[in-house]
């Protein structure tokens, strides 16, 4: 039941970041003509779009490629290969245009118009990539695709940002006649970039959506260009002083290898501490623009300090700062292990409880690294009189840092291990005399390290439990967790528990409903298959073939230990895939799909509620064919339960919702598109439930006649379409969902039945909507006296004061019980529980066990359990 992770996503957005900010950062001195500080507001207005479209893209390359590792990864590197070239290419030319204005406006038009291309581009490459990939590619194959997508599509842009810098560069250098850019060039940049990563996150894309978010930057963008033309026609050029450059020599290549390293080494801090932060925080697209703030925050604090405190590139500066770093990030890694008591303190200030553990995290890391790259683009500058190249040398070291996090640390090492050596890079970089002294101290922090292992300690164990089982991977951490009743749980980055032993029973619920809603099954996929139990579940109906796609290869490795050692269970066959990428690239027909439970919060998982998903699977569905989209109402609001709704029917006119169960602490509502009419073959049912090969398997799971799989019945398309009312529909391009995260978080603290109340008090079921043939009388008015003893059952579950065991559970439970049964005498889930409470009476306190049974006997008189029960311990 793993969704479409979001940590890769995130990793990739904060890494393209770190080189939007980097873009437009030079060392400087705080003078400069008035002219300059006229260009301030461009240049925060540049960083703002930068930032805006780094968000976007990042997610619209997430939808067309899917988010396994290597798809990430490849995205990454094609992102950041067209800022290198651009670096490269562009900045000889800029250096040598007469015009730098003209040059850097016809740089944002670029970056601009490309914008607006990207709206249709991005998703249309995706459509016609994936098909091409097919369902199980290599993952060299993979990864040279993702590169080659966004590198292709994005390259006019790309290579574009990459040439800001030199132009900038020259601008500032014309209006103030100094061959250094001021100070608030950078502090401006870095000041929209945070605004543009805030305003894109929280304002511009859930009001307008992707599409409206990038015609907004690319409007950006031109003013931008306007005003650069603008303000040098107006502006006094003064006559900049020669930068002197220095003869090419050894100090030239140690400068470039460097550059080359602090780019591998800060986006790979960056990707490890992203991975863990996922795994105390909410983990919402929030959660990403908290994080991606403060380090924008400590990156701009760190280069303005420098520039206040150094005037200058001074020798020796660069030891310092990166020694400085060095233990900087040994700060951060050390403080991982408190996080999560950190994180529960701040979790009541919401948002901005999350913003304050991003500080702790990034803070004073990123500032280091600010200031170092000021450093070194100095050098660059005196060297080379240009900072693109030293752009173009640390953009190359960004885009290999993921690959290798992700493919060699984390699986290696751990997420929280690899920061020691990423730390303790930074002083490989030191002069030799230096670096002799520094490593004296490693051979002790490789102890502290090792010792204080904090992977386990951000999965949550409960008091008397145990950790089984971890799995480490590069987008998740799986867990296996019992406790001390000996349950056992499968738990996601440390706080999404995704099924258990103690849910076998409803999870196989989750398989079979589907099935039996279906007339003859004989294929079915499973899109998240959590501890494995909806699988074999299905994989017990006669005559299934049953395939799951699972998107993290680590929940896979610990299916095993949820298997049931006195059943012969096969686990059936299961591909590791994004989800949305392998029904794209699928080219069979299934007669059955079921969607896992997506906890909607998570960052990613609103792609999976999308009308463009749920148009995909049903493209995947055989003549006859039922999607089944499992929703769990205890993680939802009710505006995101509408919204997905009316996606739901966009696609699927005739779908219907169903209960999985009656268990108001976990409520799971089932949308079920039908490809046809969607009315169901009471008779075809009733034939299947009598079939011996299938009541074996049916019968102790609670499907025993056709009520009892009726019963679950909570609406058709009219009462859905009236339930949902009109709002938006959650999309490709509008993700509602997504953006909806804040309140799903708070759903989490309401009582878990507060939306399922909302379901059955406002939903009325009609008969005539459920069945292929008009029901008689009797059948009608059955169904009828059932949905209502269903709803006041649920109702009275609600009520329980408390978690009341043995007799005062009965005194409790048994009135709401026995209302539920004199509203329908069919209604199993109330009487089988009243006859076991009876019996338990029985020998503690016989007066009130004969009361109990007379009020049964009363309710349903038809029924012989509790009269024979009389009959046989009181004589009547």
């Amino acid at each position: 039941m793993t969704t479409v992770s979001s940590d890769t996503d995130r990793n990739s957005a904060a890494s393209q970041a770190f080189k939007a900010t980097g873009l437009n950062l030079a060392a400087s001195e705080r003078r400069g003509a008035p002219a300059s500080w006229a260009l301030l507001p461009i240049v925060a207005a540049s960083g703002f779009a930068g930032l805006g479209y780094e968000i976007v893209w990042t997610r619209q390359l997430s939808l067309a490629l899917g988010t396994e590792m290597m798809a990430v990864l490849g995205a990454i590197a094609g992102f950041f290969a067209g800022l290198a070239l651009g670096a490269f290419v562009l900045d000889g030319l800029i250096r040598r245009t007469r015009s730098p204005a003209l040059a850097y406006a016809a740089l944002e038009i670029v970056i601009g118009l490309w914008g607006v291309v990207a709206i249709w581009l991005l998703p249309a490459a995706g459509r016609a990539l994936a098909p091409l990939l097919g369902t199980e590619p290599a993952p060299a194959l993979l990864w040279a695709a993702s590169f080659a997508l966004p590198t292709l599509a994005l390259l006019p842009a790309t290579v574009a940002m990459g040439g800001t810098l030199a132009a900038l560069e020259r601008i500032t250098r014309e209006l103030q006649g100094n061959p250094r850019v001021s100070a608030g060039v950078y502090g401006a940049n870095t000041a929209g970039a945070v605004a543009g990563t805030l305003a894109a996150t929280f304002l511009l894309i859930p009001t307008v959506g992707f599409s409206g978010t990038l015609l907004s930057l690319a409007g950006i963008n031109l003013l931008c260009a306007f005003g650069v033309l603008a303000l040098t026609r107006v502006a006094q050029p003064v006559e900049p002083k020669d930068a002197q450059t220095q003869p090419r020599n050894i100090g030239d290549l140690r400068l470039m290898l460097t550059l080359f390293a602090t780019g591998f080494l800060g986006i790979a801090f960056e990707v490890l501490v992203v991975r863990l932060a996922a795994q105390v925080l909410e983990d919402t697209v929030y959660t990403f623009a908290g994080l991606l703030a403060a380090y924008l925050l400590g990156a701009a604090g760190g280069g303005l300090i420098w520039q206040r405190m150094a005037g200058g590139a001074r020798d020796g500066g660069d030891g310092r700062l990166l020694g400085l770093t060095s233990f900087a990030c040994l700060v951060t890694a050390f403080l991982i292990p408190a996080i999560p008591y950190i994180a529960e303190l701040a979790r009541e200030l919401g948002i901005i409880g999350e913003l304050a553990v991003a500080m702790a995290l990034f803070l004073l890391p990123a500032a280091a690294m600010g200031a170092l790259f000021g450093q070194l683009a100095q050098h660059a500058r005196d060297q080379r009189g240009s900072l693109g190249w030293a752009v173009g040398i640390n953009s190359i070291g960004a885009a290999l840092a993921p690959l290798v996090a992700a493919q060699i640390l984390i699986p290696g090492l751990g997420a929280w291990t690899a920061l020691l050596p990423v730390a303790l890079g930074y002083l490989l970089l030191l002069p030799p005399r230096r670096m002799a002294l520094a490593w004296s101290a490693a051979p002790v922090l490789a102890a502290l390290v090792l010792g204080l292992r904090p992977t386990p300690l951000l999965t949550r164990v409960p008091a008397g439990g145990s950790l089984l089982a971890m799995r480490e991977g590069p987008m998740a951490t799986a867990s296996v967790v019992d406790d001390a009743s000996g349950t056992r749980y499968l738990e996601i980055n440390g706080h999404f528990r995704m099924g258990g032993t103690s849910s076998s029973r409803s999870d196989y619920r989750q398989a079979t409903l589907p099935l039996l809603l279906h007339r003859a099954p004989r294929s079915a996929l499973f899109l998240g298959i959590g501890t494995g139990a909806t699988v074999i579940g299905a994989a017990h109906m006669p005559g299934v073939n049953v395939h799951g796609v699972e998107l993290s290869r680590e929940v896979v490795e610990l299916l095993p230990y949820f298997a049931n050692p006195a059943a012969d269970d096969r686990m059936p066959p299961i591909t590791v895939a994004d989800a949305r990428r392998y029904v794209v690239a699928d080219n069979r027909s299934y007669d059955v799909i079921v969607a896992d439970l997506f906890h909607p919060a998570l960052d990613g998982s609103g792609a999976l509620y999308t009308t463009e998903h749920f148009a995909a699977v049903k493209r995947r569905l055989a003549q006859g064919g039922i999607f089944c989209q499992w929703l769990p109402l205890y993680q939802l609001d009710l505006p995101s339960l509408r919204a997905i709704i009316r996606s739901f029917l966009a696609i699927y006119p005739n779908g219907s919702a169903w209960l999985n169960h009656y268990s108001v602490r976990t409520p799971m509502l089932a949308l079920i598109g039908p490809t046809g009419a969607g009315d169901l073959d009471l008779a075809a049912v009733a034939a299947r439930l009598r079939d011996p090969s299938h009541r074996t398997v049916l019968e102790p799971l609670g499907f025993e006649t056709p009520i009892d799989l009726l019963g679950q019945y909570v609406g058709g398309p009219h009462a859905l379409t009236a339930f949902a009312g009109e709002g938006p529909h959650n999309t490709d391009d509008y993700p509602f969902v997504t953006f909806d995260a804040r309140r799903n978080v708070v759903a989490l603290t309401a009582p878990p039945w507060s939306l399922l109340l909302s379901v059955i008090r406002t939903i009325q079921p009609d008969p005539a909507e459920l069945l292929a043939e008009s029901p008689r009388d009797d059948l009608g008015e059955r169904l009828r006296a059932y949905w209502r003893a269903r709803d006041r059952f649920l109702e009275a579950g609600t009520a329980l004061p408390g978690d009341p065991r043995g007799k005062a559970l009965i005194e409790a439970a048994s009135p709401g019980l026995l209302a539920a049964l004199r509203l329908s005498p069919e209604f199993d889930p109330a009487y089988g529980p009243l006859i076991g409470m009876a019996r338990s009476l029985l020998g503690s306190d016989r007066v009130a066990a004969q009361h109990l049974l007379q009020a049964i006997a009363a309710a349903a008189p038809a029924r012989s359990d509790a009269r024979e029960l009389l009959a046989r311990e009181f004589g009547r």
